[in-house]
């Protein structure tokens, strides 16, 4: 049968990358699946940072010659982002935008970021895995952060890598469908469902979470590989760097440093995530008569209301759909604010098994690598 997806948009961001872009490049170069087309937006705020940069990068772009590449000039003088509209939000909107206006229904789009590192059969693994789960909304590609080789970033970045990793497995070990890393770097998903979701929303940082909560409330996310690529370990590298770029993720935690992410990424306990799932499985009863929930006092202080369920039960005449609806409601970002928000659920960094203020690189590096395998078998 002839595969569904047969051509992939690859969508990329580009901001002061001219260093990054000869490798990324290259790594496209060597794809072994050739039907795609590489779409840059080359972007910086109007006379702001940035703009040498991205000089530099246009001119290197513009002398690709073997690879199907589409610009998008959003540097240069006149042409750079002006008001609010600005940052890597707008970046990829403005990509995904431009391949729903020139691509059909059926094209997948791969979001990168230039710092990325990945295999010489990357994409075929991509859309291998999306035409093997062709009613799916989209893929949360699995990563892996090369180390740097600076200490200093390496431990912040393996403390926020496992933070990230530990919350996954969270949610993962009580099936939640919210489970998911958003990283832009690390995301493919077809034109169609990207369409149905009336595309992506362009914040400062945090667009790429909000998209796949999108998909997740309206489809399936694919979150492994098929065969033989899963088994072959494939993942997508991108560079844990000290970044102010966007207001938080893993640039902006390098730069916080290890003390601050306790406040700001703290791990939580097996009894956090068990609030959750227990919550979820009310949901049917919660059909018939309101009923408390682990999660039922945050909610009301969150929603500022006392009635969570009633106007649902009138909106959604079917159990099933009302289970759907709660399920929309209590979404990613609300059991993300639960658990945070709920001191008893927050994780000494005491109780776990590595100290990431002093132990070697290479331990902590051994746990990080330990909650990858761990995760590999549950996605």
């Amino acid at each position: 049968m002839k595969p569904r997806y047969t051509h992939i948009s690859v969508a990329l961001p580009v901001l002061d990358e001219q260093e990054n872009l000869p490798l990324l490049l290259q790594h496209l170069r060597k794809q072994t699946y050739r039907q795609f087309t590489l779409y840059c937006c080359v972007n910086n705020v109007e006379g702001g940072v940035g703009y040498e940069g991205n000089q530099l990068s246009l001119a290197l772009l513009r002398q690709v010659s073997d690879i199907p590449l589409v610009i998008i000039d959003r540097s240069s003088k006149g042409k750079g982002w002006t008001g609010k509209r600005k940052g890597v939000g707008w970046a990829r909107k403005v990509l995904f935008d431009r391949i729903m206006e020139e691509c059909d229904e059926n094209e997948l789009i791969v979001s990168l970021d230039a710092d990325t590192s990945f295999s010489d059969n990357y994409l075929e693994a991509v859309a291998a895995t999306m035409n093997a789960h062709p009613g799916h909304s989209a893929f949360c590609v699995p990563y892996y952060h090369p180390l740097a080789g600076d200490e200093r970033v390496d431990r912040a970045m393996l403390r926020y890598e496992c933070y990230m990793r530990h919350y996954l497995l969270g949610l993962l070990r009580i099936d939640n469908p919210y489970a998911f890393t958003a990283l832009g770097s690390a995301i493919a998903f077809p034109l169609w469902a990207y369409r149905r979701v009336g595309g992506i929303t362009p914040l400062q940082g945090g667009e790429d979470f909000y998209l796949l909560q999108k998909y997740a409330k309206t489809g399936q996310i694919v979150r492994k590989f098929v065969e033989p690529y899963h088994s072959a370990g494939m993942v997508v590298s991108p560079q844990g760097r000290p970044s102010a770029r966007v207001p938080f993720g893993t640039g902006p935690a390098i730069v916080k440093g290890i003390i601050a992410m306790d406040e700001s990424y703290p791990f939580y306990t097996a009894e956090g995530f068990a609030a959750v799932k227990a919550t979820y499985n009310l949901f049917p009863a919660l059909y018939d008569a309101d009923l408390d929930t682990p999660m039922t006092p945050f909610l009301r202080r969150q929603l500022a209301t006392d009635d969570l369920w009633s106007p649902l039960r009138a909106n959604y005449k079917r159990r099933d759909l009302f289970v759907h609806a709660c399920t929309e409601r209590v979404d990613g970002l609300r059991i993300l604010q639960f658990l945070k928000n709920t001191p008893a659920y927050r994780l000494p960094t005491s109780a776990l098994p590595v100290d990431f203020l002093r132990d070697s690189v290479t331990l902590l590096d051994n746990y990080r690598h330990n909650l990858f395998l761990q995760e590999m078998s549950l996605r």
